[in-house]
């Protein structure tokens, strides 16, 4: 297992022609970012905001950041839930003056978040999150965690 996976916390051991269940995330996170133009951060974390994965470009500690705050909007939605009359939240989407920032169940127990421009086409930003949450959402589920640096 490479030193990446190790460190994103995977147990598995390597998959398929030797690549690990981590790195093959890691592609999809920067697959995303790459084609959604504006595109700045991808990152997919679990439910309780441990960091799971993350786009090239962003280290460790940003992602730890940004799966904290990630995973506190999407607290904050499904705890509106119940108050505004909805039964589910399918995704948040936050409007800065410079930064949209979409978070979305990907999977039971996981989130993807994903950082983009305000020039981005909202829309298409968020076509291509849904998109690969209903592509990939399913193995999501299945996830190892880390056992707190053990591994």
């Amino acid at each position: 297992m490479s030193a990446e996976a190790t460190a994103e916390g995977w147990s598995s051991g390597d998959g398929v022609d030797g690549v690990s269940a981590g790195q093959r995330l890691n592609w999809l996170m920067g697959d995303l970012v790459e084609r959604v133009a504006g595109a700045r951060q991808a990152l997919l974390l679990s439910a309780d905001g441990l960091l799971l994965s993350r786009s090239p470009g962003v280290d460790r500690e940003e992602g730890e950041r940004l799966a904290a705050i990630a995973s506190g909007f999407s607290s904050l939605a499904r705890g509106a839930r119940a108050q505004l009359g909805a039964s589910e939240v399918r995704q948040s989407v936050v409007e800065m003056d410079s930064v949209f920032f979409f978070v979305l169940p990907a999977g039971q127990g996981a989130q993807l978040a994903l950082v983009a421009d305000s020039s981005c086409d909202m829309g298409q930003a968020a076509f291509e999150v849904n998109r690969l949450v209903r592509q990939v959402g399913p193995y999501l589920s299945a996830l190892p965690r880390g056992r707190g640096g053990q591994g």
